[in-house]
């Protein structure tokens, strides 16, 4: 068959409605694995029920948790839920193989052809999974024990009936491929390689960024930990009114509003920095001495904020080094504890953060560096500039585009100044001013158990950060013609 006769089947076949609802439904199936209310494995009601399936696999720990005195009084045996895990694993692995098929699905159509082995065995490993969970649901019924209900998940069936959707499309997929040609060899187009390619980043993406947008409904609830979500507890609006409706909340939430926006602000206006360090360290004639400063100044990025602190009070604290410098090497009198008092505090959080990230924050404008054309620095120098005017004119100019994205990402997030920095800063002395934002929500959620009020300042913070990427967008495309969305 003529290669554009081939395309043209290939392209009809990815259009076949079958084709269709067979990935939608290996689509559905992969994300149902992250969804708690769709977890069949919870084969009775003493099972957490914020635990999916994908907790079900890889922790036996989460999926008993609230079973240890039924299991330590024998009410029912830890091989019940054993089996619950192994099967829940088989589940997830009949998925995967399902999701395979679903990706060689866009290739062409040898491709397409080999791959419904794997969807063909997908959805009979599904089905064994699901076989398991009905075992150990049946356990459950036959120990027939009041404190330990048995729960029969309506997740159950929609796996069920996705196997059967899967299972059903494939064969119909390879009743109606019989007597059609195939290529010499398997082949995928470009775009679909690097659409698979980014589909693990999207899949990531969905689990950690946006599924989690499903825990906003507490906003609307007055919430206890350990309770439930009832009409009864429905309280509408209310946490949206409630930091505004006396003087010492909205006292309270003006000034975490101030110091985000004062160290995010710090942060914007020298947001410049790593792209100058960059700069200038691509200007260093030694190789090693540029390979030595870049590695000392990237590796504080990959310390935690915990072991900055350790750091901090080894040079800052009463008896750190500072003070043990001034007093036996210079016979200055000192006992201060820089770390306790509360002047300059948003210069100090700065600092800090700067030398943790710059040579982090340097990386992509070195990349960027390294990708300018040297015609235009062999230009430069013929026209008579130096090193200072080749950066200024050429360097430069180059790397605006990519300062004036990483700058918008910068406004886009002006009230997520992270938490772990501030909260292992904090204390009594300087708490006023250095709380931000998040870690406001956290000591909300966490240490006050006050997880609506939380979940709201965290939703307007969302809320109000995508907003500012739109008005930041906006404003880049106008005034330069370039935006990022």
């Amino acid at each position: 068959m003529p290669t554009a006769t081939l395309a043209q089947a290939n392209a009809k076949t990815r259009a076949n409605p079958v084709y269709i609802v067979h990935r939608i439904a290996i689509l559905l199936a992969c994300a149902a694995i992250f969804y708690p209310g769709f977890n069949p494995g919870r084969i009775t009601t003493a099972i957490n029920r914020n635990v999916s399936l994908f907790t079900a696999c890889i922790s036996y720990n989460s999926l008993v948790s609230e079973l240890q005195r039924p299991l330590a009084r024998g009410w029912v045996q830890s091989s019940t839920f054993v089996l619950v895990m192994i099967a829940s694993i088989i589940l997830v692995l009949g998925i995967v193989l399902a999701a395979i098929g679903g990706c060689m699905s866009v290739g062409n159509t040898r491709m397409q052809r080999k791959g419904l082995i794997f969807p063909l065995a997908g959805s009979i490993v599904m089905a064994g999974g699901l076989g398991g969970i009905f075992m150990a649901h049946a356990q459950i019924v036959t120990a027939a024990n009041d404190r330990v209900p048995a729960n029969f998940a309506s997740g159950f069936w929609l796996y069920a009936v996705l196997a059967a959707v899967i299972l059903l499309t494939t064969l119909l997929q390879l009743a109606s491929g019989k007597g059609v040609e195939l290529e010499e060899k398997m082949e995928m187009k470009e775009k679909y390689k690097i659409f698979l390619m980014f589909l693990p980043i999207l899949a990531l993406a969905f689990v950690f960024s946006y599924l989690p947008l499903w825990g906003w409904r507490y906003a609307f609830f007055d919430y206890k930990a350990g309770g439930e979500l009832t009409a009864e507890n429905f309280v509408g609006f209310r946490w949206f009114t409630y930091l505004f409706q006396s003087d010492a909340t909205r006292a309270d939430i003006l000034r975490v509003i101030k110091n985000t926006l004062c160290l995010s602000g710090i942060g914007i206006i020298t947001s410049w920095l790593p792209m100058a360090f960059a700069i200038f360290l691509t200007q260093v004639r030694s190789k090693r001495f540029r390979r030595l400063v870049q590695t000392f100044t990237t590796v504080p990025n990959f310390l935690g904020w915990v072991i900055i602190y350790a750091v901090a009070l080894a040079i800052f604290s009463t008896d750190g080094f500072v003070n043990t410098f001034l007093n036996n090497i210079l016979h200055i009198t000192a006992d201060a504890n820089y770390l306790m008092d509360s002047s300059h505090m948003w210069l100090k959080m700065w600092l800090w953060g700067t030398w943790k990230g710059l040579g982090w924050s340097a990386i992509i404008y070195i990349s960027s560096i390294t990708g300018i054309d040297p015609t235009l620095y062999e230009a430069a120098t013929v026209d008579g500039a130096g090193r200072f005017q080749q950066m200024w004119h050429v360097t430069v100019p180059q790397l605006s585009s990519t300062f004036f994205v990483m700058l918008l990402m910068s406004i886009a997030n002006v009230l997520s100044n992270g938490m772990e920095q501030y909260l292992v800063f904090s204390n009594a002395m300087n708490r006023q001013s250095i709380e931000v934002l998040d870690l406001y929500v956290y000591n909300l959620g966490i240490v006050n158990g006050q997880i609506p009020l939380s979940t709201m300042v965290g939703m307007c913070k969302s809320i109000i950060s995508v907003a500012l990427l739109f008005i930041a967008n906006t404003a880049s495309k106008k005034m330069r013609g370039e935006s990022i969305i």
